[in-house]
């Protein structure tokens, strides 16, 4: 028992159980006052309907706001999109009449929708919030008036060791103290609060959960279909099986549903499934081009990870971590008496510059753990968030003679010294050492980390309060005891002789790592149709493996006309991710802004503008975007009532041999550890009451 505590799943679980105790939260998703001077509108009406299916979640928000003042004003709403979504729709209703907005180069969006209100006339204007939410302005908002807002945005959907994951964000990440003095509202639904997810999945499921909301009433229709959903009405909690029974629920005595935690969803694929290539496409009858995503998920052939390392802990005490410190240094002190004998252990400290803590690297001793956590306890979080300092200081203090890995917690984002991402890619680039980031919230620069832990062959994970905490650990610490697929190259062609496929356009164009239990996801387009060949070339350690699969390319699909937005966005990634690294150029900003524009999509070079419709015709504004969401909802509609779609490709001529990974401690002896995970995640979920 004393061998099995010392493995690095349980001092990295220990560590993160209680880093992810109670923490500040504020609602998002809300209608506020441009000006400040105004509390926020109420909220009447917040409606979620979710639909998961063919590897992409499709998110649709209606709220309903009401302006209690007795004046008529311009309004912000913000609302914190998830990481790889793309917003594709923002519908405002003027005159009971629902407009969907048109993309525009931000300029020109803007100028538009200041001459409209400078008219007096309703407008609405969606910007990108740099990297945290996008912001929409309504105007004007009529005294005891309504306002209805729609929006709708679409994401890929992996699953890590069998299990799938879909957040619905709601909580601010408290890191933006001008946010956070501008969001003070109400956060309460007034009226009525629905939440409802349909999964269709082609591969079976045998379980469901949301560990944060065991009000919601979950029914399972098939091994492949599901449902999940809870309403509040008027203060009444109820599980409901859809919509309609969510808004028919009857008001009782109570609060209001409140904002302020997110919806976090999972999924368990039952065990034994191969590993796989699904393909999704779409071909509109009439064009030559067609448009894929690729799911590839690998079997289980990753060996165990080499055992005594060096660890360097990478923590923020920068301001915004007042309400979390004390669960951080918690979770330090439960993660070090975890460690094994042969390791060692670092500690570098950070807010407006960085320091170590422990002089670099100590032997793993009762004495030098219970040292320098009385020295971590003692400090009080202050300054700003110096994340670069951070980081160099660390990877400054590394033992080339020894396995290393650099661990980085924090919620924030760099906002003293160095702050552009080209130099902390670089940073990363001069070390061959993996960096592993835990993001706590919604407000912490997710491209940046991302871009991080891209460069330098680690993983980031998101972490939500409103996660199984214990579960989300142990996914993330079984790819710290494995190997992983490096140097992965993607190639596609045509079967000589038999078809003439070409496929061109793939993003991602750098898929680096690929740990234990992770699925990729990659995009492209397509001309001509018929059978192709997928060779996937990689290294596993100093070991080149090559896995092989056949395709096959419709003429003709119309069944997922998003997959467009879809490979749109990923592309503008791609191209973002080259202007880090080689600086802004306007080549590749008008390359983005053409992508965004055709496709519907809001970047910070694009914004979504919404006027009256004679205003659209008048400034010879194309509403191909309507055109587009009408497709959407089309398609939506007919798969809603078609049967659960079949998407591999590899199912007669296996690409990967044996079934897919799942967590290494889901059975056995590994059971008792569960157990107790599970005991310490509701012990902290009923100290939060306390």
């Amino acid at each position: 028992m004393q061998r099995l505590w010392r493995t690095p799943i349980h001092w990295l679980t220990c560590l993160l159980l209680g880093l992810l105790a109670p923490q500040l939260a504020a609602a998002a998703g809300l209608l506020t006052p441009a000006d400040g001077s105004l509390p926020a509108l109420e909220i009447k009406e917040h409606h979620v309907n979710v639909v998961i299916e063919d590897g992409y979640a499709i998110t649709q928000v209606d709220q309903t706001f009401f302006n209690p003042h007795d004046q008529a004003l311009e309004a912000v709403y913000s609302f914190p999109v998830p990481v790889k979504a793309s917003v594709g729709e923002f519908t405002y209703w003027i005159d009971g009449k629902p407009v969907t907005r048109e993309v525009l180069p931000k300029k020109q969006a803007r100028a538009l929708y200041e001459r409209e209100k400078a008219q007096g006339r309703r407008t609405a204007l969606t910007e990108q919030d740099d990297y945290r939410t996008f912001d929409s302005r309504v105007y004007p908002v009529q005294p005891n008036d309504a306002v209805r807002i729609r929006l709708v945005y679409i994401q890929p959907v992996h699953a890590d060791l069998g299990i799938g994951r879909y957040v619905y964000p709601l909580e601010e990440g408290g890191v933006d103290e001008e946010r956070m003095a501008f969001f003070t509202y109400q956060e309460n639904v007034q009226e009525a609060f629905s939440f409802n997810l349909s999964m269709r999945s082609s591969y079976p499921i045998d379980q469901f959960l949301l560990p944060a909301h065991p009000q919601a009433g979950i029914q399972q229709q098939s091994a492949q279909e599901w449902k999940a959903s809870f309403a509040n009405t008027a203060g009444t909690t109820v599980a409901a099986a859809g919509e309609e029974q969510a808004q028919n629920a009857v008001p009782s005595s109570g609060s209001a549903f409140t904002l302020d935690k997110d919806i976090v969803v999972y999924w368990r694929h039952q065990q034994g499934l191969p590993g796989a290539v699904d393909m999704v496409t779409y071909h509109p009858e009439g064009s030559d081009r067609g448009t894929f995503m690729l799911t590839l998920t690998p079997g289980d052939d990753l060996g165990p990870a080499i055992q005594g390392r060096d660890w360097t802990f990478v923590l923020d005490i920068s301001g915004s971590m007042a309400g979390k410190y004390h669960s951080l240094a918690e979770g330090v002190r439960k993660g070090m008496g975890k460690l094994q004998p042969a390791d060692r252990f670092r500690m570098v400290l950070f807010n407006n510059s960085a320091r170590e803590l422990t002089s670099g690297f100590v032997p793993v001793t009762d004495a030098n753990v219970n040292r320098y956590l009385q020295r971590l306890e003692s400090l009080q979080p202050s300054g700003g968030t110096n994340l670069f300092a951070g980081l160099k200081t660390a990877y400054q203090g590394l033992d080339a003679d020894r396995p290393s890995a650099v661990i980085l917690v924090t919620d924030g984002v760099a906002n003293v010294g160095v702050t552009e991402k080209k130099a902390f890619l670089e940073l990363l680039e001069q070390h061959d050492i993996r960096l592993f980031t835990f993001v706590m919230g919604n407000s912490a620069n997710r491209p940046l980390l991302d871009g991080m832990a891209r460069v330098s062959n680690g993983f980031a994970v998101a972490i939500s309060n409103s996660d199984d905490i214990s579960g989300r650990l142990v996914q993330a610490a079984d790819r710290l005891q494995h190997e992983a697929y490096r140097d992965i190259d993607l190639k596609i062609s045509g079967v000589p002789k038999i078809s003439g496929v070409k496929v061109r356009d793939i993003s991602p164009r750098h898929i680096g790592s690929l740990y234990r239990g992770q699925q990729l996801i990659v995009f492209g387009h397509y001309w001509g149709d018929g059978a192709a060949r997928l060779t996937i070339d990689g290294k596993v350690s100093d070991r080149k493996v090559q896995y092989t699969s056949p395709l096959q390319f419709p003429a003709s699909d119309t069944r997922n006309p998003e997959l467009e937005r879809l490979w749109a966005y990923a592309t503008i990634e791609d191209i973002q991710n080259r202007m880090d690294y080689l600086g802004h150029d306007a080549d590749s900003e008008d390359a983005i802004v053409d992508l965004a524009v055709e496709y519907g999509l809001v970047t910070p070079y694009t914004s979504l503008v919404v006027v009256e419709e004679p205003v659209f015709e008048q400034q010879g504004i194309q509403r191909n975007n309507k055109a587009r969401v009408e497709r959407e909802r089309a398609a939506r509609q007919n798969r809603s009532s078609a049967p659960v779609q079949d998407h591999r490709q590899d199912g007669a001529q296996p690409a990967f041999q044996g079934n897919r990974s799942y967590p290494s401690t889901s059975g056995g002896s590994a059971s008792p550890l569960l157990m107790l995970l599970l005991l310490t995640l509701i012990f902290l979920r009923h100290k939060r009451r306390w």
